[in-house]
């Protein structure tokens, strides 16, 4: 029998729109991936998210989110989707382990990884130190010296609000010369608590139980450097994890799924919510908020299908 819904996912989107269609008495299924928790999991110390004063670990706030769920009776399980058809309803998924699932409504949740510099040291101190959002872990570096890896708009943007924090950000760029819009450079350039590292590149990140060193490389002239921070925030860009989806949905250029207002796809009944399409705000109370929307869009989607079936033409999307 077809499922009512389907969420692949389990970062704040994925657990949110578990929650609101559990309450809508839809018995939901997520299917959590690998790694439970999406982005925020990687976070230490959550300290932006309302309704918790004293901050909360990030595993901490999405165990949390999901025994909410539960408690409305929302399912899960542990298991990676490995593919997908999305041209027949209902849809179709099978996964990693071997599981085949149907299901009448889809709500994509997968989220968005960070680009990471691939360097020693960088997973086991991810958390602890080297960090993918100044937002969320730029308050824990009060006083310190910290790095900024990279030279697009993100890596100046977070630079320059992590001066509020940090007593010295250093900005490293694998070039003599900033990606950035100019209207950054500038502010950036007129910012004392700013010093760039030119030409160099992040050969490891050092640490015992936290990061106090960066070994660094001349890219031209081979010279190795060190660089003592206490925080390394990596700004070297995001992808989408929507590769799943490639050929049947909608994406922009950078991959990320293409939705109207309602969070609808151009499929009827395939939804997506959080960093799978958003790619400006990525915030958790934001992919959370996403999540309520594409779970109520599901409801809507349901209660139609009940009476009027299926649309014959896909191309129609049920908005």
């Amino acid at each position: 029998m077809a499922e009512n819904v389907i969420i692949i996912g389990s970062g704040p989107a994925g657990l949110t729109a578990a929650l609101y269609t559990a309450r809508a008495n839809l018995n939901p299924l997520l299917l959590s991936g690998n790694e439970f928790g999406g982005q925020i999991a990687l976070t230490n110390e959550v300290e932006n998210y309302p309704g918790f004063p004293e901050g909360i670990t990030g595993p901490e706030l999405t165990e949390l989110m999901k025994q909410q769920a539960e408690k409305f009776g929302a399912r899960f399980e542990t298991d990676h989707v490995s593919r997908v058809d999305l041209q027949k309803h209902p849809f179709t998924l099978e996964t990693e382990n071997g599981a085949h699932y149907e299901a009448k409504s889809l709500v994509i949740a997968t989220g968005a990884s960070p680009r990471r510099l691939g360097v020693p040291g960088e997973m086991e101190l991810t958390g602890r130190g080297v960090s993918y959002c100044a937002t969320c872990d730029g308050f824990f570096f009060r006083g310190k010296q910290v790095a900024v890896i990279g030279g697009g708009d993100s890596a100046l943007q977070e630079g320059l609000f992590l001066t509020r924090f940090a007593s010295q950000v250093h900005i490293v760029h694998r070039r003599s010369e900033l990606r950035a819009q100019s209207v950054l450079q500038e502010r950036a350039r007129e910012n004392e608590k700013i010093n760039f590292v030119w030409d160099s590149v992040v050969q490891d990140i050092r640490g015992n139980g936290a990061v106090n060193m960066l070994n660094l490389v001349n890219v031209h002239t081979g010279a190795k450097s060190e660089l003592p921070v206490s925080g390394v925030f990596v700004y070297i860009g995001h992808y989408p994890n929507t590769e799943l989806f490639k050929g049947q949905l909608d994406m922009d250029d950078e991959g990320y799924l293409t939705v109207d207002e309602r969070l609808h796809t151009k499929i009827p009944g395939v939804f997506a919510a959080g960093e799978a399409h958003d790619h400006i705000f990525k915030q958790a109370i934001v992919a959370a908020g996403f999540g309520c929307m594409a779970a109520m869009e599901v409801e809507k989607f349901l209660a139609n299908l009940e009476f009027q079936g299926y649309p014959v033409n896909i191309t129609n999307a049920a908005r």
